[in-house]
């Protein structure tokens, strides 16, 4: 009996497969909030005076919470020490609420013409509920990160990987490319109303989770029959932990490897579409179908790409190869005279290569060299320092 339950589970594709879609659901729905706003940078400053500078402001706020507040770190140990279903629950709540105050914000009438903090009432409100967002969704990233270890382990761990980051690009695909069709849905142009959509995909993601959570459930419970063992308290994270992760090199190399990639091409994809319109002289309407390319090769590819990494192994000559076409096509990206949309959409079809390539190596890298019982910490730490990179680079460009 105890083998049929086992079998049922870890052990049974359909299982491990089906408890990977409904978390990486959540993920999309994930995504699709984070860069719904990126196509509607000029709608902003039309429908809601928003300049150029507040809209890298907002942008930025992704990582004041993670970053300055540590939040992402915590967020880890709190993985390590309480397990994937509690956090992923909050991690999932947060994002509900991050979302909402974001709307909000963006659809008040009530906070025209008042300032905090120096800052437009309304970009300070907006920017405070996507920062809320970060944290849930960068702790969900790590949580599910976790989750697809504890049931991939020892099989098809880097497919996994790349199928559950394929399943997020297509939330950012939705949005790069639906973002501007929804504000004008009704003829009448309203930029809240992509984040209302953005809202309740979120809270149909949460559903999702819980679901996760008795599958979770069912999981731990066969495999204590299964395995029945005594706990051990050397298994028990520890906050010395953190510093034998900080001690691991190989752990460094991945890290700024990962900040440097993600800072190249996260804050690229909020300014892409205004990039086709100015520079390319692509129409507005369609201008977010050509960076919607970007995610829809990492759908395809990624998996692809951690298939051979399960199967061949090379995972530094993969990441080697997806930073070099990095560096090659932001380089053409800006040359002044290649103003042709056919080229521009040649480089993000190379870009979307290259941004496949990388993370489908990057992250099942992680578990080989630290153990499960570090694991959400060594994430949650390269998440916080890929955070310093996304909230930089956009403020800057702002």
């Amino acid at each position: 009996m105890s083998e049929a339950i086992r079998k049922s589970l870890r052990d049974s594709k359909a299982a491990r497969w089906a408890a990977l879609f409904i978390v990486s659901f959540t993920m999309l729905c994930g995504y699709f909030l984070t860069d719904i706003m990126a196509p509607l940078a000029g709608l902003l400053e039309g429908q809601l005076g928003w300049s150029r500078a507040e809209y890298g402001t907002f942008t930025s706020s992704y990582g004041w919470f993670n970053v300055f507040l540590l939040m992402l770190i915590f967020g880890g140990i709190i993985l390590d020490k309480l397990g994937v279903r509690l956090t992923g629950l909050g991690a999932a709540a947060v994002m509900v609420a991050g979302t909402a105050i974001k709307y909000w914000a963006i659809s008040s009438a009530s906070l025209a013409g008042t300032t905090l903090f120096g800052l437009d009432a309304q970009v300070f409100w907006a920017s405070m509920g996507f920062a809320i967002f970060a944290v849930g969704v960068e702790v969900a990233g790590i949580t599910v990160s976790k989750i697809i270890v504890k049931w991939f382990k020892g099989k098809e761990l880097a497919t996994a990987m790349g199928m559950e980051m394929a399943m997020a690009r297509i939330g950012t695909a939705l949005a790069l490319g639906f973002s501007i069709p929804i504000a004008k849905a009704t003829g009448i142009i309203d930029v809240s109303r992509p984040v209302l959509v953005a809202l309740i995909g979120l809270c149909i993601g949460l559903i999702a989770f819980i679901i996760y959570v008795m599958m979770d459930k069912k999981l731990d419970a066969s495999e204590a029959v299964e395995n029945p063992v005594e706990k051990n308290p050397e298994d028990d994270f520890k906050l010395s932990d953190i510093g034998k992760i900080l001690g691991n090199k190989g752990w460094w190399y991945i890290a700024i490897l990962c900040v440097l990639f993600y800072s190249a091409v996260f804050p690229f994809l909020k300014y892409a579409t205004d990039l086709m319109v100015n520079k390319f002289g692509v129409a507005e309407d369609l201008a977010g179908l050509i960076p919607m390319l970007l995610p829809f090769g990492n759908i395809l590819l990624t998996p692809l790409f951690g298939g051979i990494y399960d199967k061949k192994g090379k995972g530094a000559t993969i990441m080697i190869i997806g930073a070099s076409l990095l560096i090659v096509v932001h380089a053409l990206f800006s040359v002044p005279g290649l103003n042709s949309w056919v080229f521009a959409m040649f480089l993000v079809v190379v870009l979307g290569i290259a941004f496949s390539l990388v993370p489908s190596a990057m992250w099942p890298s992680v578990p080989k060299i630290i153990p499960e019982k570090r694991l959400g910490t060594a994430y949650s730490l390269m998440f916080w320092v890929r955070n310093w990179g996304l909230m930089g680079v956009p403020l800057l460009i702002g």
